[in-house]
């Protein structure tokens, strides 16, 4: 086999989430990956940016939610507007969207994105996998890292990207770095992975300097991911032995492509089971690698972290002996005597919620499903 490029085949956008910790504005049926920050470019527009920047030489492939496609390929074609000619021509000739008949977590649909890459020309991959809802700059340093990562990748190891923590926080988990594999420092192999930590023993990891936040994107050839899928997660390996080369691509209206009418995936899906590829591969492999990132990272995961990227509220906002408030609102809001509080109102549903409470979210949404179920 001939030597590959350090650099990306093709990329991978997981955007199957349902972005709870954002209610009401994220939901189900229009989940966060869809919402835009001030710029008016949504987060999963922004991750098909990146990916363009890296100019991969294969498939920019988007994996959704069945019910999602429309939305997802929406996306895409509004973004033809916002890109140059040549980037425009990528998407139209290289941008698939994969769509699951089941939510599987990660490992299931890197493995069916991996055994289809290999399937269609017979070849060996190199694969970026990034989320659909990070902010991340600057474009040109997340572009460098990944080079790195992609080198890293093509000598046999499971990349990660290793964040430079900037807090004590509770709702990332962790890398400790260990030996180092590049000349620089910025490449090292893994020493282990920390759980999301209680308050005191993320003050430590981050006093430490010794721990960085896993930012849950990765690199990896398709070989060396496959064969560890199946050593370290035979079950979700087997999961996938009857699967067939997929049908026909279809093209959706703007000369998106999707596939559709693939049985034998999802035959695959009614089996395999639902683990992320951190606990799969990445804390059970050997070969575990980090790209430490010189780019800046946030998965804004909460609403306090959401309004930060805010300077001003709306001009349908009015506030009378009242401060630091952020408002999100599809309708005019008032807000009077009252200090810190985050206001959402987004699709016929209202939230309030002190600031620095965001942690209480996930509570939030499963007291809202069950006043909303139907009592017989």
């Amino acid at each position: 086999m001939e030597k590959m490029q350090d650099s990306f085949t093709d990329v991978i956008i997981l955007a199957g989430g349902i972005g709870e910790r954002l209610w009401p504005a994220s939901k189900p049926d229009s989940p966060k990956q869809f919402m835009s920050l001030p710029d008016g470019v949504s987060f999963i527009q922004s991750s098909i940016l990146r990916s363009l920047a890296l100019r991969p030489e294969g498939r920019i492939i988007i994996i959704t939610k069945r019910d999602l496609l429309e939305k997802t390929a929406e996306s895409v074609r509004s973004l033809y507007g916002r890109i140059p000619a040549e980037e425009q021509e990528k998407l139209r000739k290289d941008n698939l969207i994969l769509t699951e008949p089941f939510q599987r977590h990660t490992t299931a649909p890197l493995v069916l994105a991996s055994r289809m890459l290999e399937m269609q020309d017979g070849k060996e991959h190199t694969l970026l996998v990034l989320a659909s809802d990070h902010v991340i700059s600057p474009t040109e340093a997340f572009v460098s890292d990944g080079l790195k990562a992609a080198k890293t990748a093509q000598e046999g190891w499971f990349v990660c990207f290793a964040i430079s923590p900037t807090s004590p926080d509770t709702g990332y988990g962790y890398i400790k770095a260990g030996k180092s594999l590049s000349p620089d420092g910025s490449v090292a192999k893994i020493d282990s992975f920390q759980e999301k930590p209680d308050l005191e023993t993320a003050k430590r990891y981050l006093t430490s300097g010794e721990y960085a936040w896993n930012s849950g994107m990765f690199a990896f050839t398709t070989g060396f991911f496959l064969s560890e899928v199946k050593k370290l997660a035979p079950d979700v390996s087997a999961a996938f032995d009857g699967l067939t080369p997929p049908p026909a691509e279809t093209e959706l209206t703007g000369g998106i492509k999707h596939i559709e009418g693939w049985k034998s995936m999802d035959y695959a899906y009614e089996k395999v089971p639902s683990i992320a590829v951190d606990k799969s591969v990445a804390e059970r492999t050997d070969r575990a690698a980090a790209v430490k990132a010189s780019f800046s990272w946030d998965d804004v995961g909460s609403w306090d972290a959401f309004c930060k990227y805010f300077t001003e509220n709306a001009d349908s906002t009015v506030e009378i002996a009242s401060k630091n408030n952020f408002v999100y609102s599809d309708i005019p809001v008032a807000l009077c005597g009252v200090d810190d509080l985050t206001v959402v109102i987004r699709n016929g549903m209202a939230l309030v919620l002190k600031k620095g409470s965001a942690g209480q979210m996930r509570d939030v949404v499963k007291a809202m499903k069950e006043k909303q179920r139907p009592h017989g």
